[in-house]
């Protein structure tokens, strides 16, 4: 087993630690859009110019800075929403800082990839944990090039990271690109100034707990009535006292409204989002707030009947149920996704695989499931994976983070605990020791699904490698019961067992000396014509 990497052990995953849902706003009024886009380009202007504020002072950002800032959005709005506008500009600077290191290190380990392969000779043959060296000349001398626009870009990142400089542009990086390529994108001008000025717009307001329905910004009573404060300079279009409008449209949260109306009516803080889809040309509002971390359950008593183990691919879900003591129970199932389209479809897809994974196993009344603790990050580059275009393709389009989120909070929900598990070697051993054996002439067991059961397997603390049946003799109380199982402390247990020299395996050491001499094979088939007859010496009696 020399060579492996140590396996860390399984945790219980954390709960979500926010809820947040959305509803449409309906049969709103010609004056009811207008107010919106106006109040969302003013708010939007002013959070442009805050995010260029903050990213002026860079690492110089102090107290002192912050309060300047928002006194100054004070005056052209008002103090709850200048908060709101400088707590969105200090998360998404925090952000960009978190992305802008991420890709410091993706650079450096592309960098040191290609420095160790153009170190070999061109068409030496990699190692099983290191590659080798390039194809031909032609590729050496191109990636020879790539290395020198990897250092120049690992230096002015590097230089802009020590010296606080981010690059962040709101409405997305994405739509902004698409204004020079609107024929590809099938829009016109106007359709896609419709989309950049709603992706800038800013109407989101943070809750605050003890003032009247959580929120004095936009606030949405238990009936359903929605109502804004306008900024400074937008008084005049209040239709309601105290400088607010009161929209038409009437919202009722049909996902957790309950728990919801139970916060507002506590005067609980809860934080609301307005936006425009323009797709559908359709207002939404999305109202969120904090849950207390419910305590997690322990390992023991969430595997206490059983498990399920989850293989997480590409197009869908490989999933078998397993006993306590770790024994396949019945056939495997398969969740299948689409994750082509629009990120809506692809979310839809998500959701709906995982709530048939949680109704499967709430029917088999188990309250684990297993799962790999998978992050792709360092594996996307094409310099570690070279011309695998299709495997990056592949491991690119698996929707790990969203779905361990996706699945962490809709098990919250059914009382199921997510079991978290090292992914190392899980589908290798899991092919190894159980397609096999659960193979029928009828049903083709696939590597995902000996996947599954390795994955449960290592969730429940049991080596992945499946108990073989000891000899026929060693089976009788006579001689013991005995296995060939290995204890949980051996070293090495998940791989095959090793021929160790002794009479009982049958095995000789290659340098073992012959103390007898070689004896001809009793049955006729097996003499091979170079061998002699050795009679053994006779017993003298007297």
């Amino acid at each position: 087993m020399g060579g492996l990497r140590e396996v860390t052990a399984p945790f219980v995953a954390l709960g979500p630690s926010g809820v947040a849902v959305r509803d449409r706003l309906k049969h709103l009024t010609a004056e009811d859009e207008k107010v919106l886009r106006l109040v969302g380009a003013h708010l939007g202007s002013l959070a442009s110019k805050d995010l260029k504020a903050r990213c002026r002072d860079g690492l110089e950002h102090c107290a002192d800075t912050w309060a300047a800032r928002k006194r100054e959005l004070t005056a052209l709005s008002s103090s709850r929403w200048a908060g709101s506008i400088t707590k969105a500009t200090h998360d998404q600077w925090a952000l960009a800082r978190r992305g802008q290191a991420a890709h410091v290190q993706l650079l450096e380990a592309g960098i040191a990839t290609i420095r160790h392969r153009l170190s070999l000779p061109v068409g030496a043959k990699g190692s099983k944990h290191a590659p080798g060296g390039y194809r031909c000349a032609r590729e050496w001398f191109s990636k020879s090039r790539r290395l020198d626009v990897l250092e120049d870009r690992l230096t002015r990142v590097r230089a802009e990271r020590d010296s606080g400089v981010v690059h962040v542009v709101r409405g997305g990086k994405r739509l902004l690109g698409t204004r020079h390529h609107l024929g590809q994108a099938q829009l016109t001008e106007t359709q896609w100034r419709t989309r950049w000025e709603a992706g800038r717009f800013f109407l989101a307001a943070d809750g605050e707990s003890g003032k009247r329905f959580g929120n004095e910004t936009i606030r949405i009573t238990p009936g359903g009535e929605v109502s804004i404060k306008l900024p400074a300079p937008l008084a005049d279009l209040a239709n309601a006292g105290h400088g607010r409008y009161v929209l038409a449209a009437k919202v009722r949260f049909a996902h957790r409204g309950q728990q919801w109306a139970d916060r507002v009516e506590a005067n609980r803080a809860v934080a609301y989002r307005i936006h425009y889809d323009t797709g559908r040309g359709r207002w939404y509002v999305t109202v969120s707030w904090q849950i207390p971390p419910v305590k997690t359950v322990p390992i023991e008593a969430a595997l206490a009947h059983g498990v399920i183990g989850v293989d997480t691919n590409a197009d869908h879900l490989a999933a078998w149920r397993l006993d306590p003591h770790g024994n396949p129970v019945g056939r495997p199932r398969r969740f299948f996704y689409d994750l082509s389209g629009s990120a809506d479809h692809r979310d839809a897809q998500v959701r709906h695989a995982l709530s048939r994974l949680l109704n499967w196993a709430k029917s088999c009344r188990v309250a684990a499931i297993a799962v790999e603790d998978l992050d792709f990050t360092a594996d996307k580059t094409r310099e570690k994976h070279g011309r695998k275009r299709r495997f990056r393709q592949l491991i690119s389009g698996m929707p790990t983070g969203r779905l361990r989120a996706r699945l962490t909070s809709m098990a919250d929900q059914s009382g199921i605990s997510i079991i978290a598990v090292d992914p190392a070697y899980t589908s290798k051993w899991g092919a190894q020791h159980w397609q096999k054996p659960l193979s029928t002439p009828t049903r083709k067991t696939s590597r995902h699904d000996a996947a599954s059961i390795a994955i449960g397997r290592r969730a429940q603390g049991h080596p992945i490698r499946r108990r073989t049946a000891p000899p026929r003799a060693h089976q009788s109380d006579v001689h013991g019961h005995r296995t060939v199982q290995a204890r949980p402390d051996t070293l090495g247990r998940e791989g095959p067992r090793p021929r160790i020299p002794e009479p009982r395996t049958r095995s000789v050491p290659p340098d073992a000396a012959r103390t007898r001499a070689t004896r001809t094979s009793k049955t006729v088939r097996d003499v091979r014509s170079d061998q002699e007859w050795i009679q053994d010496s006779l017993l003298l009696t007297e």
